[in-house]
């Protein structure tokens, strides 16, 4: 089977596209996510993915130019989680489905469905109504028990490991966390 993977990041895709493509699935890559602010770390994270995919034989379809505005249109009526989440979820999965129809894919899956700090429930029910709406398969797989793993071998790699999901709203909540350590 011909799949897209919506890729959020590369230490993200580590095990999903080896566990599918160790499932004999053909597997090309798919970056949006204009999500992820600021712009060096958006960039970061793109150029990352490319130097990664070049060593995994992976092609990857690139999305589009930075996006934060479009981003921030869905995200700010709702800025709270998980609202804004299932916003974001829905911008990226939706444009991964057009992408995987694009692209004659029998079906689309995405990175997030490895991270146990996305709402997976979400992930997966966006992903479905995407799949719906643009006829194409949503892909389903828990890829969370193999987080740990996927992680490990990213940092052995010397892969960048991002502190915070990409979005302007996570980099704060990661900051408020930090201040609130700090004054106990």
């Amino acid at each position: 089977m011909k799949v897209l993977v919506h890729i959020c990041c590369a230490p993200c895709s580590v095990m999903p596209v080896s566990i599918l493509k160790g499932e004999g699935h053909q597997v090309k890559g798919f970056f949006y996510n204009p999500n992820i602010h600021p712009y060096r770390e958006w960039k970061h994270r793109m150029d990352i993915l490319r130097s990664y995919a070049g060593t995994q034989d992976l092609d990857v379809v690139w999305g589009g130019e930075y996006g934060l505005v479009d981003f921030l249109k869905i995200a700010m009526p709702s800025p709270d989680k998980p609202e804004r989440c299932r916003q974001c979820y829905r911008m990226r999965l939706c444009r991964a489905a057009e992408q995987a129809r694009e692209e004659g894919a029998d079906a689309f899956t995405s990175t997030l469905l490895i991270s146990p700090y996305q709402g997976h429930d979400v992930v997966l029910a966006e992903g479905e109504r995407a799949g719906r709406e643009c006829g194409i398969e949503f892909l389903y797989r828990d890829f969370r028990p193999h987080f740990e793993e996927g992680m490990t071998r990213a940092r052995t790699l010397g892969l960048y490991v991002q502190p915070y999901c990409g979005c302007i709203f996570s980099e704060q909540e990661r900051y408020d966390r930090n201040l609130s350590r700090r004054r106990r």
